[in-house]
């Protein structure tokens, strides 16, 4: 079976006679004009966009997590804070929606469907260690 390329339409070239109400020729198939933004052009983008705003990714902090922050003399490195995005990350892979993540010697309770720590606590607190409404860990 001989299959010749001329035979055949381009998806490109049906969507154009179907939209645009114009007869397509076979033979231009390599010359179609783009109408709009390559594929690449708008991925390119939408990925600058996505590097010069804040990372969705990040978690968020609630007032009473930043009132423990505070109160427990608990600061963050940049790399810490790294770790402690990944384990939410992948607490939400898992589907765990509240999730104790451990950074370190530090201890956070995460909503993970909101990205937003509850609450955290290092292990120099005198508190009793008890999590409660977690359903699952990561150790980050």
């Amino acid at each position: 079976m001989n299959i010749n390329n001329s035979q055949f339409l381009s998806n490109l070239q049906i969507q154009e006679a179907l939209f645009n109400s114009k007869p397509v020729e076979s033979k231009n198939i390599n010359r179609i004009p783009s109408k709009g933004a390559s594929f690449e052009d708008v991925l390119n983008r939408k990925l600058e966009e996505n590097r010069s705003v804040s990372p969705q990714n990040e978690v968020k902090f609630s007032k009473h997590a930043m009132t423990r922050l505070d109160n427990r003399n608990i600061s963050l490195t940049e790399v810490q804070m790294e770790r402690l995005n990944e384990g939410a990350r992948k607490a939400g892979e898992k589907g765990i929606k509240e999730s104790l993540v451990l950074v370190d010697e530090l201890a956070f309770i995460v909503n993970v469907e909101n990205k937003t720590v509850v609450t955290a606590m290092n292990q120099g607190n005198n508190d009793e260690n008890i999590f409660t409404n977690i359903d699952g860990a990561v150790i980050a």
